[in-house]
């Protein structure tokens, strides 16, 4: 805690966080308690039905993940922000997943990495409280460790989650992400702000459940991520089940459907982010272009993006799915048989490539 911790004026002080929140291009910003139960019980019952697949992160660090004092000691209050990313200079969505020659990228990776962008504007944010109030506890989260970060953007009024699971905005959409400091800071909590944009707004609607390619929303606010394309693509380091390829589609990482369709994106407006614009581009990429890249060419188109995290093997596995998706020719054939000379020795790969040219070479040329 700060040494004149007695002198703050907590009031004043959120004030004037909330207006370098927003000088920083953060579109909100809200405060929350840290008490978790409900959401701590949905996560565990998440985890017991084994929806949570590979990521083995999401229970190996027990209680921490629902109780940030575990995490960060005196811990006792987060702050929760949010920024648009949606670009305004990418192609349609449905342009591209019209297109089966076409490879989609899920548009939130489309500019610059967010983890980067959203912890370097995280840290200017706190290094302000610092030189207002003096040294404090706290720590930076942006998807980096085990935060509960829609439950607690929720309890902070940046939105509710839907039944799709992803956090929504009644006046922004749910093109956004999301950010944490957690701190020792008692500030006022945002009750009011909670209390309008927290209120769950979905009805009846079941558009996300109803428009999901592999059925990956059980149920209502109820995602089994063995069945998530975002998963399958991206957080999935091993064979893709035959089952689901046929669904993918031409979705080479990620998958923006239950956002799509969600009725209040329509209220959703494209980022001023520069940051987050589309680079290189990949908005609407060739297939047949991307499944050429060498390793170090993808390496450098993905230089300070989020989807070199998959690496480049992946990255040809998921292509290798979309093509065989793609209408037949011999330009397809003959790449997908380069490339699976080009990696022998790669079973997984071979698997996948294997499978693309069984379903082009079933169709007459």
């Amino acid at each position: 805690m700060p040494a004149s911790t007695n002198n703050i004026d907590y009031q004043q002080l959120l004030q004037s966080i909330e207006t370098w929140s927003e000088s920083l291009g953060f579109q909100q910003l809200g405060i929350s308690d840290i008490k978790l139960a409900a959401h701590e019980q949905h996560l565990q019952g998440w985890i017991a039905a084994g929806f949570h697949g590979e990521m083995d992160y999401m229970h190996k660090h027990g209680s921490k993940r629902s109780h940030p004092e575990q995490l960060v000691d005196n811990t006792c209050r987060v702050i929760s922000v949010r920024m648009d990313y949606m670009p305004p200079d990418c192609e349609l969505s449905d342009t591209v997943l019209g297109n089966p020659a076409m490879g989609f990228i899920s548009r939130y990776a489309l500019g610059r990495d967010y983890h980067k962008v959203m912890r370097k504007r995280l840290q200017k944010l706190v290094d302000q409280i610092n030189h207002a109030v003096g040294d404090f506890g706290y720590r930076v989260f942006v998807d980096s460790a085990p935060v509960l970060e829609k439950a607690l953007a929720e309890k902070s009024g940046l939105g509710w989650i839907g039944k799709h699971t992803n956090l929504i905005n009644q006046k922004a959409g749910s093109w956004f992400f999301i950010g944490e400091i957690y701190t020792d800071l008692p500030l006022p909590l945002s009750t009011e702000q909670a209390d309008t944009y927290s209120q769950n707004h979905c009805g009846s609607c079941t558009s996300c459940l109803d428009i999901c390619p592999t059925k990956a929303i059980v149920a209502p606010y109820k995602v089994d991520a063995r069945r998530c394309i975002s998963y399958l693509t991206i957080e999935l380091h091993g064979s893709i089940p035959v089952e689901f390829r046929k669904a993918i589609g031409n979705r080479i990482y990620g998958c923006d459907d239950c956002q799509l369709c969600c009725t209040w994106n329509r209220f959703s407006v494209p980022t001023s982010e520069q940051d987050f614009f589309t680079r290189h581009p990949l908005d609407a990429p060739e297939l047949l272009e991307l499944f050429s890249w060498s390793e170090q060419t993808f390496l450098k188109n993905t230089e300070g993006s989020a989807i070199r995290r998959i690496g480049y093997l992946r990255w040809l596995r998921n292509i290798s799915i979309a093509l065989g998706n793609a209408p037949p020719s011999a330009d397809t054939i003959n790449a997908l048989q380069q490339k699976k000379q080009a990696f022998p020795d790669n079973e997984m790969l071979t698997e996948h490539i294997d499978w693309a040219l069984e379903e082009v070479m079933s169709y007459e040329l």
